[in-house]
């Protein structure tokens, strides 16, 4: 069985809680999915209290899960190309213009925690930078962004992760500037014409039958209050499932079952 869960943004104990309800962890936090997968699709920091321990805890659970025939795995989120982007680059300015912008803005704009740039680790550093920004698993696209924009690095999955592999491994402030922005882009899906064809174009290009992303609330695609989200949303013609139930919004952990899917 695949499991995905997205947008964790600090929130430790939800996601903990989250996990036991569906069977993947105990009481100890000990792994007892089995021979399950679960995925994060990016997301662990900023805009609640402990982004830092979401992250130690995925690393634990990634080794748990390992030594008993099961896997967890995650793609990058946009917010921690800003975390680590911040940890680079700080308040150094874009470009030569005299702009204005720069991580450390960015950063304090989106909920960045201090208390995460204190205690990120350099294992940690390089366990997240080494993330692939996009994955293909089981008949599934699993991206963060629900965003084309990703095709705008290259037109094949492995060209889009080496693509990014490159810029988070380099000191180009542009890039990485850049990386964010892409990351950050939203709503591709959502047209009722275009958001379907769209989806088709991303399937056909990367792989996989159906996306599965984070990134946007499942409460701003329904015009619902997170408070009242109780499962992830299927839209463009069920090609595309948002499972982002909204925690730092008051809105679920949602730790989504993906099923198997039919290879007609």
């Amino acid at each position: 069985m695949h499991f995905a869960v997205s947008d964790v943004h600090g929130h430790r104990t939800e996601l903990t809680a989250a996990l036991r309800a569906a069977g993947l962890v105990d009481e100890e936090l000990a792994w007892t999915g089995g021979d399950s997968t679960l995925w994060f699709l990016g997301d662990f920091f900023d805009r609640g209290p402990d982004g830092v321990g979401v992250v130690e805890f995925v690393m634990w659970l990634q080794r748990g899960a390992a030594k008993e025939g099961g896997a967890v795995r995650a793609v990058l989120g946009n917010h921690e190309v800003l975390a680590l982007g911040m940890r680079k680059f700080g308040d150094r300015k874009l470009g030569s213009s005299g702009r204005s912008r720069s991580f450390a803005q960015s950063w304090l704009i989106n909920g960045g925690q201090q208390s995460d740039q204190d205690r990120l680790t350099d294992e940690q550093v390089e366990w997240l930078s080494a993330l692939p920004a996009l994955a293909v698993d089981a008949g599934r696209l699993l991206m963060h962004a629900d965003s084309v924009e990703y095709l705008d690095y290259a037109d094949s999955l492995g060209g889009v992760n080496s693509a990014v592999a490159g810029v988070l491994g380099g000191d180009d402030l542009e890039g990485w500037w850049d990386c964010w922005v892409r990351l950050t882009a939203r709503y591709s899906f959502a047209g009722a014409d275009t958001g379907v064809q769209l989806a088709r174009t991303m399937l056909r290009t990367l792989g996989g039958r159906q996306i599965v992303h984070g990134h946007t609330l499942v409460g701003d695609l329904t015009d619902t209050p997170s408070v009242l989200v109780e499962e992830p949303l299927l839209y463009a013609d069920g090609l595309v499932l948002d499972v982002d139930g909204g925690i730092y919004d008051g809105g679920p952990c949602l730790v989504v079952p993906l099923p198997e899917q039919s290879t007609d």
